[in-house]
């Protein structure tokens, strides 16, 4: 049987000062009403049948996962104590599903994009499926075809092709400065790397077990509770703080000895920053991605304005800029500005401690 399970633990600190601690990015209704956990929720419709459906998510967001989500199981909904980064996320869920069902084909999703169109995905993902059991070594990645060159991604180089849509991975290259980035949006051959997965049951447990021994190891007692349907709360509790913190590409992808990967020709967003919003949101005639209900600009050009409540914003002659208003905090930023948010929040931390965070 075929498994959906969504990573949706991060805070998203670029997204200050609507993201916070206590409620992540993924939970902001940004896009049409809805929040990018319930677009990811719903891109999977129709591949995926709502009980196979899982989220692993941080402890404190679980609650409100489940009131957002009620279409997906709340037992589905695994809340982490802490951190320790996607290689272990990824492996809880081998765990949990696997002592379910010794034959999943398991796929990886972020909560952190736009995909679209539905259907273009649904293929996608489709085809990787079908490509992990045709292939049950092999541990299927999508790539996305660069448009720019992009330094805040990392790059998937591929060059032969298995079979029709399907390619051999010959390595994941981290983040690049713009000049090697370049080379790569030329070459061809790169690809963005998105960040999800489809495998087998059988081949990410074996790579797991080869290569992030520990995690797999202590983490399996606590998928055969859950699957007896025992409390896990005060197992993982107990067991996450002794877990490496690593991710699934270092752990695993870039040293697994067969990796494919399926071509998503979709337009594919990242969402992890204020300035992304004018990717999704619909622009003004002065290109200015609104989104809040009372708002007023003139002689603004190409900014981003915020709102979650009924507070009036009046801009009045400012271009590419950032204005963001929460309950208790605003900020007001250039746009070229907004990658420094991730250390702006440590200022603020050292000032405020974890006051407006």
């Amino acid at each position: 049987m075929r498994y959906a399970v969504i990573m949706a633990g991060g805070a998203g600190k670029r997204l200050w000062p609507l993201s916070r601690m206590a409620r992540p990015k993924q939970l902001l209704p940004l896009i049409g009403g809805k929040c990018l956990l319930e677009l990811a929720v719903g891109r999977l419709k129709g591949v995926f049948d709502p009980e196979n459906i899982w989220i692993i998510t941080n402890a404190q967001y679980t609650e409100q996962i489940r009131r957002t989500l009620p279409g997906v199981k709340g037992e589905n909904v695994i809340g982490e104590p802490i951190g320790r980064d996607t290689a272990n996320a990824v492996a809880l869920a081998t765990e949990l599903i696997g002592a379910r069902d010794e034959h999943a084909t398991i796929a990886i999703f972020t909560a952190d994009h736009i995909i679209r169109p539905q259907e273009c995905f649904a293929q996608a993902v489709n085809d990787a499926c079908d490509a992990a059991e045709r292939h049950s070594d092999a541990l299927i990645t999508f790539g996305v075809r660069p448009t720019w060159p992009h330094i805040g991604l990392g790059y998937i180089q591929c060059k032969s092709a298995v079979e029709t849509g399907l390619r051999e991975v010959d390595a994941f290259k981290e983040k690049p400065e713009h000049r090697v980035a370049r080379q790569y949006v030329d070459s061809g051959h790169h690809f963005w790397n998105s960040g999800m997965f489809v495998w087998s049951l059988g081949a990410i447990r074996q790579n797991l077990s080869s290569l992030l021994p520990d995690s797999i190891e202590k983490l399996r007692p606590i998928g055969q509770a859950s699957a007896e349907g025992k409390d896990i709360s005060a197992m993982l509790a107990e067991t996450y703080p002794t877990l490496q913190k690593i991710s699934i590409d270092y752990a695993v992808m870039e040293k697994a000895p067969r990796v494919l990967m399926v071509e998503l020709r979709c337009e594919w967003l990242d969402i992890g920053s204020w300035p992304s919003l004018e990717n999704v949101a619909e622009l003004d005639q002065a290109g200015n991605a609104v989104v809040a209900e009372n708002s007023i600009l003139v002689d603004s050009f190409r900014n981003v304005v915020v709102c979650e409540d009924d507070h009036l914003l009046a801009i009045l002659g400012m271009d590419d800029c950032i204005v963001v208003r929460s309950a208790d905090a605003t900020l007001v930023c250039n746009k070229s500005d907004s990658q420094r948010l991730k250390e702006f929040a440590k200022l603020i931390e050292a000032r405020f401690s974890e006051r407006y965070l």
